[in-house]
């Protein structure tokens, strides 16, 4: 088996080749977004991800604060919203200037860092403190360099263009770098200072700063992007407050409150991350996958993390979908994967892009956005009682449909497969799309065409949802036909996936029907998806739970005994939460309760450990036992949006949430709660026109109560048999 060149890397997914960015600080508003270290800086040079982006270029590459030519030490960092940052720094002795010995530790700053998208601006408030009896006279500098570089080219897959080498000018209080890219773009990148620099050399920006005992002084530091079709005068840069960003989808969210304070952090964590990735395209508004490698809309994506998020607020829900509407298939084209009725994979807007140098215009190397489009649609009217988008959407509806049955399985195996046909697509097509990711038990790579166990789940619970949608609509018929091939789809499934010998599903078959016969996190979507049967389901629950795959924070992707096994492998061996959240409620929805609470309880554990309980893209595969603590994987995206809709979705999960917006009825089905809580409080859940407070107690007897606090609107709330319920309405 040979890894890919660097030149063939672009069409493999994996995340970077650069040194890690797992103790960054993130903050982002829209499309625009800065990652950088807990003291502000960004290190110049290549080979790191740090930088401020904007539409996949990173604009600056190196940005640094010193004092009397030392670094500063960091007291504090924090992200105290999605789109401001405050430090605290201080200094190490230096000599100062006239005479002036600055003492350790003598100074202070705070640093104030607001990132604001719809002006395309950041700035920097830097407060300088003397905290001495003796006045100081020392050196402030700042120095930068930038960068202009396609994050393809950042993640180190493929080389830089620069047609042009960009130019740097100093007018007064501002500094300019200028860059004109192949793709004709011009793109620059504007710094003033306030007050104006006592000196400029360079692209450093020097000051001298006097500071009276106990007395501070004020800088700012004000950075605006442009990108532009032509050449333009260089553009004004206010130095004024920017402005907090306008807050949009989440600020309305069902809320969630415990009797455990650090699950209400989690929760909290988990929905800042995802205002901090919301983002937008034209007038629909999306989860961006994650930063800063996949700051974009993705398909399966952000398909997942808006199912994740339905039970909270349907809106983005519903924006998604619209927009990967409009993006949807028309024609075979093998450069980008496409081909009619499909759904994106991904969506660029770099140089590399414009150049058509990558495929990402969009991309369409995905076996599985398409029946997870679907199933959204479906999961949304049941949540909503609102057929208005499937019947606005019904022309994209029927085209996947299409799509699944012509397309998406075009060599005649029964099921839905992926090979890619462009030099630079994605030769594994799945959730796991990494080169190596699809191997067999003696470590050689599957071979195309190849049908992924989970995939074929997601196809079947999309045919049954869309035929519900159907039926709703008086089209009988056809939603007959969809049930009767998801029927067959079924038994087909259950007899040629299932391997006796390993008591769980292959992950795949491949060309020739060929079982790939590793053990691998997947087969545990064949129960998120209800595609299992009952008894099988039950057998690959307590097969996924083993220790080889089960390492106390969660369900590895590969199981330790097998021969590609890699801890640190980006899909050979790591935890991702994402997937434990999917399996979790697989396990669930077959009543397999116990697994469903040890997933939940081993990624809520992991959170703890992470800074501010956020959970990374991924972490890796160590056990529990082996350092008592999670391990990070280097350059794992955070925020990440499946991640941030982990916890969030478990907790919907394991309470059972069910609903039926069209008979106006929630069903609470075999109620949990997490070991470390006995009280729960789920307000202002929607359900069609109605919204519903209800809590969930813990009795004397362990088993678990449901109240009904207060409801606006028409809804019936029925607790599954065998749950001792608190008041409930008639």
């Amino acid at each position: 088996m040979q890894e890919p060149t660097k030149e063939e890397a672009v069409s493999q997914s994996t995340p970077s080749v650069v040194r890690s960015i797992s103790e960054a600080i993130v903050i982002k508003d829209e499309n625009l977004f800065c990652i950088s270290h807990r003291d502000g800086s960004i290190p110049s040079g290549q080979h790191h991800g740090f930088g401020l982006y904007y539409n996949d270029c990173r604009y600056l590459r190196g940005y640094a604060l010193s004092l009397g030519g030392t670094r500063p030490n960091t007291l504090v960092s924090n992200a105290t919203r999605e789109y401001t940052s405050v430090l605290q720094l201080t200094n190490e002795a230096f000599p100062g200037l006239e005479g002036h010995a600055v003492r350790k530790e003598q100074l202070g700053v705070k640093w104030k860092r607001v990132i604001n998208g719809d002006n395309l601006t950041l700035q920097d408030t830097l407060v300088f403190q003397n905290f001495g009896l003796e006045a100081v006279v020392f050196e402030a500098a700042f120095d930068f360099e930038a960068g202009f570089e396609d994050v393809f080219s950042v993640r180190g897959f493929m080389r830089s263009t620069n047609a042009h080498t960009s130019t740097h000018t100093w007018l007064k209080d501002r500094l300019t770098f200028s860059y004109e890219g192949e793709d004709k773009r011009f793109r620059n990148l504007s710094i003033r200072f306030a007050p104006e620099p006592t000196k400029q050399v360079g692209t450093q920006a020097n000051y001298t700063l006097r500071l009276d005992p106990q007395g501070s002084q004020e800088l700012i530091v004000t950075f605006r992007i442009r990108e532009t079709d032509g050449p333009e005068q260089t553009p004004e840069v206010s130095v004024l407050n920017p402005g907090e960003p306008s807050r949009k989808w989440l600020t309305h969210e069902a809320k969630v409150e415990t009797d455990d304070l650090t699950l209400n952090r989690a929760m909290a964590r988990s929905f800042r991350d995802l205002r901090v990735l919301e983002s937008r395209v034209g007038g629909h508004r999306y989860f961006a996958a994650g930063i800063p490698w996949f700051a974009t809309l993705f398909g399966r994506d952000s398909l997942i993390t808006a199912f994740q998020t339905l039970a909270y607020n349907p809106t983005i829900a519903e924006q998604t979908l619209r927009l990967l509407a409009s993006y949807q298939g028309k024609k075979v084209d093998e450069w980008r994967d496409e081909a009619p009725g499909k759904i994106l994979h991904e969506l660029r807007f770099g140089e590399l892009a414009r150049l058509n140098l990558i495929p990402h215009t969009p991309y369409y190397g995905t076996v599985d956005a398409t029946p997870l489009f679907l199933s959204l649609i479906a999961r949304h009217a049941q949540w909503t009682g609102d057929l208005t988008l499937f019947k606005e959407l019904r022309p994209s509806v029927d085209a996947a449909l299409g799509w699944m049955h012509e397309h998406g399985d075009s060599n005649g195996m029964g099921y839905l497969t992926h090979s890619s046909y462009s030099k630079r697509g994605l030769s594994n097509q799945g959730w796991k799309d990494s080169w190596d990711a699809i191997v067999n038990v003696d470590g050689s790579l599957a071979t195309p065409p190849i049908a992924l166990v989970e995939v074929q789940g997601y196809a079947y619970e999309a045919m049954l949802g869309i035929a519900g949608l159907y039926d709703r609509v008086g089209e009988g018929a056809l939603a007959d036909k969809l049930r009767q091939q998801a029927k067959s789809l079924r038994e087909r499934f259950n007899r040629e996936f299932w391997m006796e010998d390993a008591k769980c599903y292959a992950l795949a078959l491949q060309k020739g029907k060929k079982p790939v016969g590793t053990i691998a996190s997947n087969a545990g979507h064949a129960l998120w998806s209800g595609i299992a049967d009952p008894e099988k389901a039950r057998l690959v629950s307590e097969r996924l739970m083993k220790e080889d795959m089960f390492g106390g924070w969660g369900i590895r992707t590969f199981s330790e005994k097998e021969k590609r096994y890699n801890p640190l492998g980006y899909h050979l061996g790591t935890v991702w939460p994402h997937d434990n959240s999917l399996i979790a409620a697989g396990f669930k929805r077959y009543g397999l309760v116990q697994p469903a609470l040890e997933v939940f309880n081993g990624i809520f554990r992991a959170a703890t450990y992470f800074e501010s309980q956020r959970l990374p893209e991924l972490f890796a595969g160590f056990s529990e036992k082996d350092y008592g603590v999670p391990v990070h994987y280097p350059v794992a995206c955070h925020p990440q949006a499946w991640a941030a809709g982990t916890i969030p979705y478990l907790l919907e999960v394991l309470l059972g949430l069910a609903p039926d917006a069209f008979t106006q009825r929630l069903r609470i089905v075999r109620p949990m709660l997490p070991e470390m809580i006995d009280r729960l409080e789920f307000r202002d859940l929607q359900v069609g026109e109605a919204r519903v407070d209800l809590g969930f107690y813990r009795t004397e007897r362990r088993s678990i109560a449901v109240e009904v606090l207060n409801q606006v609107g028409p809804l019936e709330v029925i607790v599954e048999p065998g749950i001792s319920p608190a008041r409930m309405p008639l």
